[in-house]
């Protein structure tokens, strides 16, 4: 009989594509394709935020000083290496644990704001304690607000750059999971950047 196949054909074509795919799905958990922001609770690395960021793109934390209860602009970037730089540090006043690293950046000033320009500042890995809401810890990338300090207050997280694979990519294009897709408001704020 012409044009058809045996059934031993059709089982060893299904199980080589089943094979194909899952070789394919376990290269892509491995292929790096980029980095990102790794934003974990430090206590168990568990995920809280992943951002791909390209090579010198810029995220602010923004938050108000827990004494003197003005807003606080910290403006960091990421190298393709994932390692963290503090570019710039606005504020509308200067208080208590602020101030300028000697030899690091220049002082300018921008509107109401003082900023510390330029700095370019290898901070690496770091850990924040997340304040209360109040404090309002919030990550700012690309116009999305993503407020710590109202999902996580008092705990400490992990801000890290490590690779990102295609796997992660394509689970960041298609789902609405934790991974870059948690903002308070998509529009800008004023003062953001």
């Amino acid at each position: 009989m012409k044009g058809m196949t045996r059934p031993g054909i059709d089982v060893a074509l299904a199980v080589c594509l089943s094979g194909l795919v899952l070789l394919l799905i376990a290269a892509a958990r491995l292929i790096p394709v980029g980095t990102a922001l790794h934003v974990t609770l430090a206590e168990d690395d568990t995920p809280i935020l992943m951002l791909p960021l390209a090579p010198g793109e810029r995220f602010t934390l923004h938050y108000y000083h827990s004494v003197e209860n003005t807003p606080i602009w910290e403006v960091h970037s990421m190298d393709a290496s994932g390692a963290i730089f503090i570019e710039e540090e606005r504020y509308e006043k200067f208080g208590a644990g602020m101030g300028k690293l000697p030899g690091v950046g220049r002082m300018a000033q921008q509107g109401k704001y003082e900023a510390i320009v330029d700095m370019h500042h290898p901070v690496g890995t770091f850990l924040l304690r997340v304040g209360s809401p109040g404090v309002a810890h919030t990550i700012i990338w690309q116009n999305r607000r993503f407020n710590l300090s109202n999902k996580f207050p008092h705990q400490r997280v992990r801000f890290s750059g490590r690779p990102m694979t295609l796997y992660q990519t394509v689970l960041y294009l298609t789902r609405s999971g934790r991974t870059g897709s948690w903002p308070e408001s998509t529009q800008p704020h004023k003062g953001d950047r």
